[in-house]
C-alpha cells in the first residue's frame, strides 16, 4: 500500500503558541543578552536574530493595537499623562 505524503506544512504543526506581550519581551531580552556575549555560533546567531525580529514585530503590533484602542477611548485626542493626579491631563499649560 502506498504511503500518502503529509501535505500539512511542518511549520503549522510545530509552530509554538503566540506568546503574550510580556513573554515576547522577556524572550527578546534573553535573545539580546545571549547575543551580546558574542559566544554564539554563526548559525545560532542568525536563528536568534530571526526569532528576535519576529518577536519585535509582534511587540510593535501589540503596542500599535493598544495605541489605536486608546485613541478610540480618548476620542482620537491623546493627552499628556499627569502623574500628580494619575489621569490624562490637557497638556503642559503651566506657566
Amino acid at each position: 500500500m502506498a504511503k500518502i505524503p503529509n501535505t500539512a506544512s511542518p511549520s503549522a504543526e510545530a509552530a509554538p503558541p503566540t506568546p503574550t506581550f510580556e513573554q515576547a519581551v522577556a524572550e527578546l531580552e534573553a535573545i539580546v543578552d545571549a547575543m551580546e556575549t558574542g559566544k554564539m555560533p554563526l548559525q545560532e546567531s542568525l536563528d536568534a536574530y530571526r526569532r528576535g525580529m519576529e518577536l519585535l514585530r509582534q511587540c510593535r503590533g501589540t503596542l500599535d493595537a493598544a495605541e489605536r484602542q486608546i485613541r478610540i477611548l480618548e476620542g482620537d485626542a491623546l493627552r499628556d499623562f499627569d502623574p500628580r493626579d494619575g489621569q490624562a491631563g490637557q497638556g503642559s499649560q503651566e506657566g
